[in-house]
């Protein structure tokens, strides 16, 4: 039996959008979800440190959890061992751990729509059903306890984005709480992606293991901390699936890089430098809210947190992949199509990265600005 995945559109438009640069093309890019700055200065000189003195191989590095272990302390206030944290080859990883390592295929994981195409996909992969809910404006287009205590039969589990790709929304503490009894009640197993935590600009993003220790938390340090290309993530697992997940975690992946596990036990003391990169995404996101209404677009899911504009072009167009790739064409401008995040909806929605510099934030609104007005 064959899983039948959809296509990430995205990368087509990357690929394009290198294609045009390679013609000498000015591209502004701003459809992928990845930091435009690299790693903290002090992650990058241990790698220097550690590549002259020490052959690596397959390790998994102790005082990493260990101070991952404090990290959860000290910003969520919830106590977990450091023998809970599986270190991944990033966050994809983690997820294909977190799914193959709790369910059995057949099982139906629910995910809200608009929402990341890997979860679709990766849950499709692992020969798993993924249960898909619309939600809208109404419920600033995040998953609720009210439609996960709707399902019938309950799924056997659900995956929970916070703050979410494409819209940078965030549940609230008190809506978190709430999927959590629901959960609970109805033994859904929670899956929890972490990845945006750190990036938001209203309240900071709640774990949802402040409501069920039992979930299993998916982040890495490709966001946040800016380590886009070290591919370390990690996936925190309550300690009845250790054993299972360490089983698959061994044979699928083995270990994560050895020489990312050191840097990143140096980003994480490196807050003073990655809080100035969340100061110029906050004023990315202010340009983009100031003047994205004044090309027509008012339709805009509440970016929250993440890096992320969804912005509806539904006015404009009921083919956002071709909407893309026109206006790369024609601006230099890449962003992202909304079928990616939702195969139907989504035909009338792009998606926007600002986690870019502020430069090319100011000069991309010059480029996209006549081009809007042409079309309005």
């Amino acid at each position: 039996m064959q899983a039948d995945l959809e296509p990430f559109h995205a990368i087509a438009v990357s690929r394009l959008a290198h294609a045009l640069q390679a013609e000498g093309r000015s591209i502004i890019h701003m459809e992928f979800g990845q930091p435009s700055t690299g790693a903290p200065s002090a992650a990058i000189e241990v790698a220097h440190q550690v590549l002259d003195r020490d052959g690596m191989g397959y390790w998994e590095s102790e005082p990493l959890k260990a101070r991952l272990a404090r990290h959860y302390a000290d910003t969520y206030g919830v106590a977990v061992e450091p023998e809970q944290f599986i270190l991944t080859c990033g966050a994809s990883p983690a997820l294909v751990l977190a799914l193959a390592s709790s369910f059995k295929p057949g099982d139906r994981v629910a995910v809200a729509r608009p929402g990341y195409v890997a979860y679709r996909n990766t849950l499709k992969a692992l020969h798993l059903v993924p249960q898909e809910i619309e939600f809208g404006p109404e419920t600033r287009f995040q998953l609720t306890a009210a439609a996960l205590a709707a399902l019938e039969p309950a799924p056997a589990g659900v995956i929970i984005a916070s703050p979410a790709n494409p819209t940078g929304t965030i549940i609230g503490r008190g809506e978190l709480e709430a999927i959590a009894e629901v959960c609970r009640a109805r033994n859904i197993t929670i899956v929890s992606d972490e990845i945006y935590h750190g990036l938001s600009y209203v309240e900071p993003a709640a774990s949802m293991l402040e409501f069920e220790p039992n979930a299993l938390v998916i982040n890495s340090f490709s966001k946040y901390f800016s380590m886009v290309g070290w591919r370390l993530g990690w996936l925190l697992a309550p300690k009845p699936q250790l054993l299972r997940a360490r089983t698959f975690v061994g044979n699928l992946f083995l270990t994560a890089p050895s020489l990312s596990q050191h840097a990143a036990l140096a980003a994480l003391d490196s807050r003073a430098e990655l809080e100035a990169h969340l100061a110029v995404y906050a004023r990315n996101r202010d340009l983009l809210l100031a003047a994205l209404p004044g090309l027509g677009l008012r339709d805009i899911a509440p970016p929250d947190g993440a890096f992320y504009i969804y912005a509806n072009v539904g006015h404009l167009t009921d083919d956002s992949l071709a909407f893309c790739k026109q206006l790369l064409r024609e601006t230099g401008v890449a962003t992202a199509p909304g079928v990616d995040f939702d195969p139907d909806r989504g035909r009338h929605f792009i998606r926007m990265s600002f986690a870019v510099s502020t430069a090319q934030v100011e000069e991309a609104i010059a480029r996209i600005t006549p081009w809007f007005a042409s079309r309005s």
